[in-house]
């Protein structure tokens, strides 16, 4: 397994390394979200390998409380040894619904502000309520004290229900039905919302991606197109190196026929002038 982190470990610090010398502006690419998580999701590896768990020196214990020190630092190492599952959110790269997720996420905070309120509202209203049915009025001792009653409160509102506090009177039955009837209506009303903020998410990034991809298609047609154009530009200079045209001798015999045929006639002219001027009378003068 050692073997297996350490090529992957590897191959994910080489890509993220030439990300970060290829990034136009390094500052933006260090408060990227994604970027971040790849981050937390490296380093652990190194400093596993600089500072490791079973080091003697971790053993070693100190006078004036050095043992608590190093415990604190062996926690931290496990930690930053747990953190490794960020490798995962590396798909949000590559997968459409994760990222869909994430916008949907940041484009519903203030719903889910929302359902935190209504919840801290409802928990804050019930809790009293079943300590009182439970505690004061039959004298179980599941409900000790008011805030051991919230955790109750929460799983019966979320529809969780692990079980551990049961209210057995009564009353205490009649809170716990308002509450999960309160939980329901709670949870369901940011629901919708969120609902149609995903989908909109959802229908946006796919036009995303698809405009994207038209786009690359299109400047590799235009790139092999450049490059068959420039291939032909070569080849016709090479051959007009090597021969001429084949009309060009044509056109040359035609200029030397004509250009002869006009010295004839230029001679032809000359020789009839010189002939009428020896042959005119006297008298025309």
């Amino acid at each position: 397994m050692f073997i297996i982190e350490t090529v992957c470990v590897a191959w994910f610090s080489l890509e993220f390394l030439l990300r970060f010398v290829q990034a136009p502006s390094k500052l933006a690419f260090l408060r990227g979200p994604l970027n971040i998580i790849d981050a937390m999701a490296i380093l652990p590896y190194y400093v596993s390998l600089v500072v490791s768990e079973d080091d003697p020196s971790l053993e070693h214990e100190k006078p004036g409380g050095g043992k608590g020190y190093l415990d604190k630092l062996g926690l931290v190492l496990r930690i930053l040894r747990a953190l490794r599952i960020l490798y995962v959110m590396r798909l949000a790269r590559h997968s459409l619904g994760l990222q869909t997720l994430g916008l949907t996420v940041r484009r519903s905070t203030r719903e889910f502000g929302l359902l935190l309120l209504f919840l801290c509202v409802a928990v804050t209203l019930f809790s009293p309520l079943v300590h009182l049915a439970e505690s004061e009025l039959t004298g179980t001792h599941d409900f000790s004290s008011i805030p051991a009653s919230y955790w109750w409160a929460i799983i019966s509102m979320t529809t969780v229900g692990y079980g551990d506090m049961v209210p057995r009177s009564i009353p205490g039955q009649v809170v716990a039905l308002s509450s999960i009837l309160s939980g329901i209506l709670i949870m369901a009303f940011p629901a919708t919302s969120i609902f149609h903020m995903f989908s909109r998410s959802y229908q946006e990034l796919k036009m995303e991606h698809d405009r994207l991809f038209k786009e690359e298609c299109a400047a590799a047609a235009a790139a092999a197109a450049a490059a068959s154009g420039e291939l032909q530009e070569a080849g016709g200079v090479e051959g007009g190196e090597n021969s001429a045209p084949p009309g060009l001798g044509l056109r040359l015999d035609k200029d030397s026929v004509h250009s002869l045929e006009s010295l004839s006639l230029l001679g032809k002219g000359g020789d009839a002038a010189g002939n009428n001027n020896h042959n005119l009378p006297p008298a025309a003068f």
